[in-house]
């Protein structure tokens, strides 16, 4: 079992043990789609620990998009809810980058694409291939994206 998935379950016993409802149905749900991500495609695997992180980000990203929906919705308190549990496993990603921090990761990206003779909109695409292995799992794309188009716009 990789590191991050047996923290994941070690969690879960303590939440359970502490009568903590909150915690432990957000783990058993999430271990719950790690699970079912090792036994998709043609053959049973584990996920590695960087694997296991972005199911963690896409399950907390279900949650913050749950959370907005619920809230416009005018279901308040099933938005709270929802929002602890994407702060919850916000607990087991990586800190993620400040505006500043990306801003600058991506300017010096779009520098060098200028430097390739890359300019404009068109450029987005060497940009973005330089960014993303930078900001990988610190940054989620639709933000990246958004600074990558505000900073190649000028």
């Amino acid at each position: 079992m990789t590191t991050l998935k047996s923290k994941l379950h070690d969690d879960l016993i303590a939440a359970i043990r502490a009568r903590d409802e909150l915690r432990t149905s957000t783990l058993r749900l999430t271990l719950s789609a790690i699970t079912t991500e090792e036994v998709a495609g043609k053959s049973a695997r584990e996920l590695s620990d960087d694997e296991v992180q972005k199911v963690i980000a896409r399950e907390a990203k279900k949650r913050r998009e749950a959370a907005e929906a619920f809230a416009n919705g005018g279901r308040a308190e099933q938005a709270e809810r929802e929002r602890a549990e994407g702060e919850l496993l916000g607990e087991y990603l990586p800190q993620q980058l400040t505006d500043d921090e990306l801003q600058q990761i991506v300017a010096r990206a779009v520098e060098e694409a200028k430097a390739d003779g890359a300019e404009g909109p068109r450029a987005m695409g060497a940009v973005m291939k330089k960014v993303n292995p930078q900001v990988a799992g610190r940054a989620e794309g639709g933000r990246v994206a958004a600074t990558v188009k505000r900073l190649l716009a000028g």
